[in-house]
């Protein structure tokens, strides 16, 4: 018998109406993954008028979506994307980094892809000037 992992770890930190948000994507991902990690989102900027979210996305482990899920990244993306400032998104391969590239035509914030967390971690912290 295998074992298939697949899911989003997330962490929500709030200071005042700035977030920010850590995810880490394992496996593949599937619709019931987005049926989950689409409330918390929502929940966690309920009531704030203009959110302004950081985000760490760790792709290290990701091998990318079911159709349905992928249909549910971009719809999430058209709905929250004027809601991020910064992305920084971790991974190892190359479709990841199209895929960082993709993601910024929805999303109102910078996204830059790294393979280095450190350096990412960097990025996200530096103000802007």
């Amino acid at each position: 018998m295998t074992m298939t992992q697949h899911g989003i770890s997330v962490g929500i930190e709030r200071i005042n109406d700035a977030f920010m948000m850590t995810l880490t994507i394992n496996g593949k991902l599937k619709h019931s993954d987005y049926e989950i990690i689409v409330p918390m989102l929502e929940s966690a900027i309920a009531g704030v008028e203009q959110p302004k979210i950081n985000a760490l996305v760790d792709m290290r482990e990701f091998n990318g979506w079911e159709l349905r899920a992928a249909w549910d990244d971009l719809k999430l993306g058209l709905k929250h994307g004027r809601a991020f400032t910064k992305i920084a998104m971790i991974g190892n391969k190359k479709w990841e980094e199209y895929a960082a590239k993709v993601g910024s035509w929805f999303i109102a914030g910078d996204i830059i892809y790294f393979e280095d967390k450190t350096e990412a971690c960097n990025w996200l912290n530096k103000s802007a000037d």
